[in-house]
């Protein structure tokens, strides 16, 4: 008889094999529970030898053959893909596949595909390939607005991945009306020459009612909203259980004077400080952070529905936790004057915030007082005239939190450290949830100090998990492509700053603090982002590039984040003993960090969309208004530009700009510049534009060029850069006359033919 390893090569290598969860693969081989170990060990074996592996969803799937290659498609409005392998890339693989339109299939965005590379090259160089397998949806569920016409039910899906409308078979399913938003599950996908084919799940209600927009965005990614019954009793079984009189096996702090400091909004608190300094001049941190790990064990429904969320998910106006509320709001939360379960990190540094001595407990809290961020700076600054606001004790623990953070802060950026300055826009809303306005969250000296001792406490934890050589979900951020810094490089030379270095950190940060409060400056900022990779988790030791650290991990928000709680889980092992606590496999912990990632990724995207979709549904009713933005894309057919008061970002089409000119794209310092004019649109300029169209549906948000603001002309003028312009200066003045023809490099405004909606390029 073959061995359980030979009947799993054997079963998926079928014709016809989907990616099966283990526990379905092994119900399928006839497994028992006397063989279940033999079996997880010798599937674990087949993917360590790379003959199988798991994807982001935990099922087994075949490994990759030669000349194929497996990724992510994104695709365009014009039908054609772009595969983003995964990595690590096959060799001699540079950048993304391109696929033609009639190699797609019924691939759509986001979904995981095989690719199989071929000869073809792009223009360029660029590989191309064929989509041979769609290995795993990104999602079979839908949303769009619902219509009927002739005998049948039909769906227009929201966004722009789908060109043409897919047939939901009987008028009326579910109720459903003209105009209404309905949620659908795909049975057959839309490729060439075939139409889709779903049926209608769910009715939202009509477009424009409130909450409708919330409702769209949770269904479209995907988000679990409300939570099962099984993981509810949990958590009500764990409020009956705790004791808050019970300390025992828990260092008693609940007499040590300790504060958190939030959002004056924040309805959960999961880190709190204290903080004294000895005789000898050193500090002693403790970081205190909720004991969720208390409350969710591994393997209950708690435990379970936290590992899939993976993440509380912040949509405007609406957020959906990891936990239930009875412990993301009560029992985990640390809350004033109430006594809660914590793990502490106890980290002693010299006066010069140089880091000695870290041991971990857990403990027992009782928060002395709760701040907003608004309320500290005022309390340290103001002396002695604090006195009566808060008590003496209280006081000096915020003066002294403030003295060593910015110790802290200081060695950090002198070691290499990158801070990005990227204003964060916040939404204000009126008491029906529509869009009233926005503004820019502030950012100060109370953030960073509790910034400072979220990632000292991340690092003290990252670094003991390192030396003690267990592994652990780490939070990753690789080196930037040198390819990316060169050409960020390229293009601040082209704003006039000057970054000899581009690999080096703190030639970056100069040019960071330097283009601070200019008007180039989120042009530069963006750029930055653009060019370096993206944060991940992952157990492999890359370290964190943007925070020049070797060891990293995410430690100090488990009521909002799983890697924590995992992290929580280790801690726990040493702080207890148990040396039997390790904690997951490495290949375990490669399955978890890219769910973590990618949970993460979709709530980020969800929250950019749905703010989005109401900055659209405001603008709808206010076609013609003016309004001040700044340039932050450029690309052959116009450029990108985001309001600076409301955070509302379009498209300034070519065909629209009021002279009458061709205009020049040069990709690598990303401008436009009108050939008979002279006039550039460049990254970090400011314009005044009107808002011309508006399709809250399809998401897209169309501007007319009004006129300059303020142009992001160079500072000084290096001579790599006098000697470019030199050397266009008399091919541009050639290409002005009447004789001159535009090329593919040019667009002609008397010549642009109307924009198909459907068919509109987008960044």
């Amino acid at each position: 008889m073959a061995s359980i390893a030979q009947q799993i090569l054997d079963y998926t290598a079928r014709d016809g094999y989907r990616p099966e969860k283990p526990k379905s693969l092994a119900k399928k081989l006839g497994v028992t529970k006397k063989h279940q170990k033999e079996f997880d060990s010798a599937l674990h074996g087949l993917v360590a030898d790379g003959r199988l592996r798991f994807l982001d969803s935990g099922r087994v799937a075949v490994s990759v053959p030669p000349g194929y290659v497996l990724g992510v498609i994104q695709k365009t409005a014009s039908g054609a893909g772009f595969l983003i392998p995964h990595e690590p890339r096959p060799p001699k693989l540079v950048g993304d596949v391109y696929i033609d339109r009639r190699d797609m299939h019924d691939a759509q965005r986001g979904d995981e595909v095989l690719v199989r590379l071929i000869n073809r090259r792009r223009s360029g160089g660029q590989s191309c390939g064929i989509i041979v397998d769609v290995v795993e949806r990104a999602t079979n569920v839908f949303v769009g607005s619902y219509y009927v016409e002739g005998e049948a039910g039909w769906v227009n899906i929201d966004g722009k991945n789908f060109n043409e409308p897919i047939w939901v078979g009987d008028p009326g399913a579910k109720g459903a009306q003209d105009g209404d938003k309905v949620v659908i599950e795909m049975l057959r996908f839309p490729s060439v020459g075939q139409k889709g084919e779903a049926v209608l799940t769910e009715v939202l209600g009509p477009r424009g009612k409130t909450g409708v927009d919330t409702l769209t965005i949770i269904h479209e990614y995907g988000i679990p909203d409300e939570f099962p019954d099984e993981v509810l009793e949990d958590a009500r079984l764990e409020a009956e259980n705790f004791d808050p009189d019970n300390v025992e096996d828990r260092d008693d702090l609940r007499n040590e004077t300790i504060v958190t400091i939030d959002p004056k909004d924040a309805r959960d608190f999961d880190d709190a400080i204290s903080l004294r300094q000895s005789e000898n001049g050193h500090w002693h941190l403790g970081v205190h952070i909720a004991d969720v790990s208390h409350f969710v064990q591994p393997g209950t429904a708690l435990g379970r529905e936290a590992e899939k969320r993976g993440t509380s998910v912040y949509l405007p106006s609406k957020v959906i936790p990891m936990l239930p509320e009875v412990i993301s709001n009560g029992l985990a939360s640390l809350q004033e004057k109430h006594v809660r379960y914590a793990k502490t990190a106890f980290i002693e540094f010299t006066a010069e915030g140089v880091p000695v001595h870290t041991h971990f407990a857990n403990s027992a809290i009782s928060v002395t007082k709760r701040f907003a961020y608004e309320q500290v700076m005022p309390l340290i600054k103001a002396g002695k005239g604090a006195k009566g606001k808060v008590s003496a004790k209280v006081h000096k623990l915020l003066c002294d939190m403030y003295t060593l953070a910015m110790i802290l802060r200081k060695r950090r950026f002198e070691s290499g450290a990158l801070e990005m300055h990227l204003p964060e826009i916040k939404l204000d809303f009126d008491k029906h949830g529509r869009v009233s306005g926005a503004h820019e969250r502030d950012h100060d000296e109370s953030h960073q100090i509790i910034e400072e001792f979220m990632l000292a406490a991340n690092v003290a934890v990252a670094t003991e998990l390192s030396r003690r050589k267990l592994p652990f979900l780490r939070r990753a951020h690789g080196e930037p492509n040198e390819a990316k810094l060169k050409a960020f490089g390229q293009f601040v030379n082209s704003l006039g700053y000057e970054l000899k270095h581009v690999q080096s950190r703190a030639d970056i940060q100069r040019l960071l603090n330097e283009a601070k409060d200019q008007p180039d400056s989120q042009a530069v900022n963006y750029a930055l982002l653009r060019s370096m990779k993206q944060a991940e988790y992952s157990p492999f030791d890359v370290g964190h590039y943007a925070l020049a650290e070797d060891d990293y991990c995410h430690f100090t928000s488990p009521i909002r984040r799983y890697p924590d709680l995992l992290i929580h889980r280790l801690i726990d092992g040493i702080v207890s003993e148990r040396k039997t606590h390790r904690g997951s496999s490495e290949e375990e912990l490669v399955r978890l960090g890219r769910h973590c990632s990618t949970t993460e990724r979709r709530a980020e995207r969800a929250e950019r969309e749905l703010t989005k979709i109401k900055l659209l549904t405001f603008l709808e009713e206010r076609i013609g208004t003016e309004m001040d933005a700044v340039i932050t894309g450029v690309d052959r057919f116009g450029f990108f530009c985001r309001g600076t008061d409301l955070p509302a970002e379009g498209l300034v089409h070519v065909s629209t700009f009021p002279q009458k000119d061709n205009f020049d794209f040069d990709r690598d310092v990303m401008t436009l510049t009108g050939r008979r004019t002279g006039q550039v649109f460049r990254l970090g300029d400011r314009v005044r534009v009107t808002v011309a169209h508006v399709d809250v549906d399809r998401r897209e948000l169309d501007f007319q060029f009004v006129k300059h603001l303020g142009q992001a002309k160079p500072k000084r003028k290096s001579p790599a850069s006098r000697k470019k312009k030199s050397a266009k200066r008399t091919p541009a003045k050639k290409s002005a006359s009447k004789k001159s023809k535009p090329t593919g490099q040019h667009q002609s405004q008397k010549k642009s033919p109307p924009r198909k909606k459907s068919k509109r390029r987008r960044r």
